[in-house]
């Protein structure tokens, strides 16, 4: 027995001791090009497929919003901006973004068209299919905005205009390269880029188009809320959290790569600083509606949960987790009183996606020098002036023009009907007696 064991101890130790120095070895080398370029692309992929589910996210949460004889309108919209917006992005959009000049402000109204090569560092398709859910995600917030009195195809021509082109210059401004970039301005996943220009232009439309019939009252003050109240919480609830597990591709998906050890450390800490900087906007709102309301509002809970998840969105690996919650308090305090702000404007958003979007997404992309000492305050000020000001004036221009052409709003009768009845003739809910 003694001879088989040092037969095969002697073995064994060089095999450990071969093992270890493979090991070290390992600590000090890279993966190759082409291993790199599968990680890289998988994570492009994976965190597409998260973002992708962020539509029916936006479904539930708007079809649970409005009111129960709007429903069925809502899901067309949505499955309709998401068709719409992938083929005008494979069309223009996405050279319109990545085909500009260095420093440059607008890029080819061409096709896309795949040229991968290893050496690019990923899959041009998936890097394609990975911006494309993000120009959908843009459309998808001015949907709730202008619910239960918008047409349906109007909608649907807008869209096609927002993702088609709109969206793809503003895009391109930072992430293709354009003047933005050159001017140091730092978005990391599109706080401005996307939530900012979706709630600009939800804004404009909310504005050119007015609020519901009956919304607000002779002295300005919001309606009982009775007649709009929302048809289903539990489905606002379970679409914000398939909002918040989308979030986690959206934003650890922008870090672009995955072939390195510092690489996977980064995404991690993305997915750490996202989901407190939504947990802190979720409490943010609960406290300031209990204090200053004196109840605990569950809707604004909710959509202080999404600007949390927007404010942190601009600068999501730089921040302390200390510091995500935070800023995803703020940004949950910016909803609460971003409604209260509309609400004296009788501006008639029916999701809450202004303040969601616009106001936390310009929160968070203006306190981004606070935790990355490379941005510098006077590029974010003037990155989040250009772009809202730009899609806001454009989108307040297409819609008016839209209004005097081809009609923007229901009839009255329609709208007492509900879009349900007069859009798609399909009734979400059957009426009980």
């Amino acid at each position: 027995m003694t001879k088989i064991l040092k037969k095969i101890s002697v073995p064994l130790i060089s095999l450990i001791f071969l093992l270890n120095m493979s090991s070290a070895g390992m600590a000090d080398t890279t993966v190759s090009a082409e291993v790199g370029f599968i990680f890289n692309t998988l994570l492009f992929l994976i965190c597409g497929f998260l973002v992708m589910f962020m539509a029916a996210g936006f479904a539930m949460l708007e079809s649970g919003m409005v009111t129960s004889k709007s429903v069925s309108v809502i899901c067309a919209k949505n499955i309709g901006l998401f068709s719409i917006a992938g083929i005008m992005f494979w069309m223009v959009g996405y050279n319109l973004a990545y085909g500009i000049p260095e420093g440059g402000y607008i890029g080819q109204f061409i096709p896309w068209s795949d040229s991968s090569a290893i050496d690019t560092g990923y899959s041009d398709g998936s890097d394609w299919y990975f911006q494309m859910v993000f120009c959908a995600t843009t459309v998808s917030i001015v949907s709730g905005t202008m619910a239960e009195r918008i047409k349906l195809w109007p909608f649907f021509v807008f869209a096609a205009i927002l993702s088609g082109i709109i969206y793809p210059i503003v895009m391109g401004w930072q992430w293709g390269g354009g003047w933005l970039a050159e001017l140091g301005f730092s978005d990391f996943a599109g706080s401005t880029l996307v939530h900012s220009t979706g709630g600009a232009a939800a804004l404009a439309g909310a504005i050119i188009i007015g609020p519901r019939l009956g919304r607000f009252t002779k002295t300005g003050a919001p309606a009982p809320l009775k007649p709009f109240a929302a048809s289903s919480i539990p489905l606002v609830t379970i679409g914000v959290f398939i909002l918040w597990l989308g979030w986690f591709g959206f934003n650890g998906g922008s870090q672009l790569a995955m072939g390195t050890a510092a690489d996977a450390i980064a995404v991690s800490t993305i997915f750490i600083n996202t989901f407190l900087a939504g947990a802190g906007g979720v409490l943010g709102a609960a406290v300031i509606t209990r204090l200053h309301f004196g109840k605990t509002d569950v809707v604004q809970m909710l959509n202080g949960c999404i600007g949390g998840l927007v404010a942190i969105t601009a600068e999501p690996l730089a921040p302390s987790p200390f510091a995500a919650i935070l800023i995803g308090a703020v940004g949950g305090l910016i909803v609460v009183y971003g409604t209260k702000l509309l609400f004296s404007l009788q501006i008639d958003d029916v999701v809450g996606a202004v303040p969601a979007h616009l106001f936390a997404g310009i929160w968070g992309t203006l306190v981004v020098p606070v935790t990355n000492s490379e941005a510098v305050f006077s590029s974010q000020l003037i990155g989040v002036l250009s772009v809202n000001i730009f899609v806001f004036i454009v989108a307040y221009i297409i819609f008016s023009i839209m209004k005097a052409t081809i009609g923007l709003r229901l009839s009255k009768e329609g709208e007492t009907k509900g879009t349900d009845v007069t859009e798609t003739g399909v009734i979400a809910y059957a009426i009980r007696d």
